[in-house]
């Protein structure tokens, strides 16, 4: 027999960015030879929407969200907005998840848009029956209780965890995953590490969050779907598990959670941005 090799699903990508636009067939080859059976692609703004369709359509093992990112919400939110993310999240079957949305407070003062905003699409995913991907930045102790009053919140995640791991468990008592970036191969990020430890296996996932945060060793270059596998060597080392057994539980957890096919067959040649 051959020696099985380590697979993994990237929770959370942005390769409709323009810097993936020269070389996005050789980023799709790595990541497919890197064991990465399929990807979450996020969603910034409903205007991204075509690009990030056309993607998906090209690339089976692509699958997306539409939402509005919290940081967007101080000039694009408006009740219509909600009612174009519903129709949009219903026009393709490859729409897995509303986002991502959430808070932000590290680099936005209108809280009050951001909640509007971030609850509006809550109701939403929760109406369609749809994970939501959450977005928090320096703002869990304000999302944690805006949650709390909502017995009727949908499943989810907390993407590119940056809390602490009592805030982690927080989030995990309240239904939702914690998903883990490259964040957690910095050496100055503790709480980062502790949470990756003391997360339950069954809610555990990773993510790239690219091209941004590129894990160590790639740190400093831009972030890729392939490097997924370089967060998920950290969070094994850090639990002392097996890489190999961790990717198949974490991917598990990602075809749970957005419904993915347990098998796809990747199409050749792979989509050439324009």
């Amino acid at each position: 027999m051959g020696k099985r090799a380590v697979k993994a699903i990237d929770t959370h990508v942005h390769v409709n960015f323009p810097n993936f636009s020269d070389d996005f067939s050789a980023v799709r080859q790595r990541w497919l030879a890197a064991g990465v059976d399929a990807l979450v692609h996020a969603c910034v703004h409903p205007g991204e929407f075509g690009a990030i369709q056309a993607i998906a359509r090209a690339c089976p093992e692509v699958f997306f969200a539409v939402g509005l990112h919290p940081l967007e919400a101080e000039h694009q939110w408006q009740e219509a907005l909600g009612g174009q993310i519903r129709t949009l999240a219903q026009s393709d079957p490859k729409v897995v998840a509303i986002g991502e949305t959430g808070l932000d407070f590290y680099k936005s003062t209108a809280h009050q848009v951001q909640f509007a905003a971030f609850g509006a699409q809550l109701d939403l995913a929760s109406d369609l029956g749809l994970p939501v991907i959450i977005h928090c930045r320096e703002a869990a102790e304000e999302m944690l209780a805006f949650l709390r009053d909502r017995p009727d919140c949908p499943a989810g995640v907390l993407h590119c965890w940056g809390g602490t791991p009592q805030q982690a468990l927080q989030f995990v008592e309240l239904g939702f995953h914690i998903s883990f970036s490259g964040t957690v191969t910095f050496k100055n990020a503790p709480d980062i590490q502790e949470s990756a430890k003391v997360v339950p296996l069954d809610r555990l996932l990773v993510e790239t969050d690219c091209p941004f945060l590129a894990p160590v060793p790639h740190r400093g270059r831009r972030n890729e779907p392939a490097y997924v596998v370089s967060v998920l060597n950290q969070v094994a080392a850090l639990r002392n598990l097996d890489p190999i057994a961790l990717g198949e539980q974490t991917s598990a957890n990602a075809r749970q959670l957005f419904r993915l096919p347990q098998s796809i067959e990747p199409t050749v040649p792979a989509l050439a941005l324009a």
